[in-house]
């Protein structure tokens, strides 16, 4: 063996396999016709009622506390669904199936509280909830209602980590010994936002979508050490820069998100296993270039649909399709609360300089 195959100077030339056939794409109902109710009306709403129209999808209410804003909504993405600005109103009509709560999570809590009250199924915005505890009574709530409760990780969807979560839960690389995703791009345009008075908002409402990756394809994480620091010239007045280091059994995982880089954005995901790794890179998150390289050699599959609207479409579909079913949602909000979980360690560890064991910070402040 010469040095340079010793120090990965070079590499030999994978043949290429075809890659397996793996179920990355967003569920789809049998024969299940909900009506959805929509409670809330901000920005991003016109993203979920968009993917559920193009579903095919029946949006039958929605709410916001400006009913003004509710009509706009309904005009432009659900003609045949009625406003109001009252979230009780909406609850108590026998005809509403599921609803989507979109409010911040202090303001959520009591709605999601009363709608698994009123017997609604609910998809619940992401962070779930800012202290586990409380996410807890709310699954145990919904399990004595008999109604479903899950959480709205769009990213479970985007086209190259659904795919890449697929094929380590097929087995195609073993047990997992390390993931690491790497982030370069600009989020400074949180800049004069609500969200610029998060001191956390990358580690909090950015990388919650990582951390629930993470949650769903390692054997478990142990413990988190984490940082962040401004980028020089970004123009937000909170950190946009962080990372973040986890221990496994095993193994490891990290994060690095440069959320000040404000040219040639690039995301990179890569896990490696005891009998294969996975491979994402691209420019951005909508495209992206998967492989899976194993003693076989190397398969790319190709991928289609994008994070946006896919994703929320299979947010709401995997909870359609358990309420079809009467299975668990594959993003349930018990198995959620793992992920907040790795979050909270990993701003509790941000905050005091100090490695933090999963599991022992409970509660956020924001």
């Amino acid at each position: 063996m010469t040095d340079a195959d010793t120090y990965a100077l070079r590499t030999r030339q994978a043949v290429e396999v075809a890659a397996p056939a793996l179920p990355y794409q967003p569920p789809a109902l049998r024969h299940y016709r909900p009506r959805i109710g929509l409670i809330g009306a901000g920005g991003i709403a016109s993203a979920h009622l968009d993917a559920y129209r193009s579903a095919g999808w029946q949006v039958a209410a929605i709410c916001n506390r400006t009913r003004a804003k509710a009509a706009a909504l309904a005009a432009t993405h659900a003609p045949g669904a009625w406003v109001t600005d009252s979230y009780q109103d909406l609850l108590s009509d026998p005809a509403i199936d599921v609803v989507d709560i979109t409010p911040h999570p202090a303001d959520r809590l009591p709605i999601i509280e009363a709608a698994l009250r009123a017997g609604k199924h609910v998809l619940s915005q992401k962070p779930f909830v800012l202290d586990l505890s409380e996410g807890q009574r709310l699954v145990a709530l919904a399990r004595d209602r008999g109604v479903k409760l899950a959480v709205n990780q769009n990213g479970r969807w985007a086209p190259h980590l659904a795919w890449m979560r697929a094929a380590v839960r097929a087995g195609h690389v073993g047990d997992v010994i390390s993931a690491h995703a790497s982030l370069h791009w600009n989020h400074g345009w949180i800049a004069g936002t609500p969200f610029e008075r998060i001191e956390d908002v990358i580690l909090y409402d950015f990388a919650i979508h990582w951390f629930d990756f993470l949650a769903s394809v390692i054997p478990g994480a142990e413990s988190v050490f984490a940082m962040s620091g401004h980028a020089t010239g970004q123009g937000a007045k909170v950190p946009l820069m962080a990372q973040v280091l986890v221990r496994m059994p095993g193994g490891q995982a990290s994060l690095i998100l440069d959320g000040g880089a404000p040219f040639g954005p690039r995301d990179t995901t890569y896990i490696a296993g005891t009998k294969g790794s996975l491979h994402s890179d691209g420019p951005d998150l909508g495209r992206q270039s998967v492989s899976l390289t194993t003693a076989a050699g190397v398969a790319r599959p190709h991928l289609t649909g994008t994070w946006f609207n896919d994703g929320f479409r299979g947010a709401m579909g995997a909870l359609l399709v358990a309420i079809e079913d009467d299975t668990e949602p594959e993003n349930g909000a018990a198995e959620n609360l793992n992920s907040l979980a790795l979050a909270f360690a990993a701003i509790q560890s941000r905050r005091t300089g100090r490695e933090v064991a999963v599991g022992s910070a409970t509660r956020l402040e924001v």
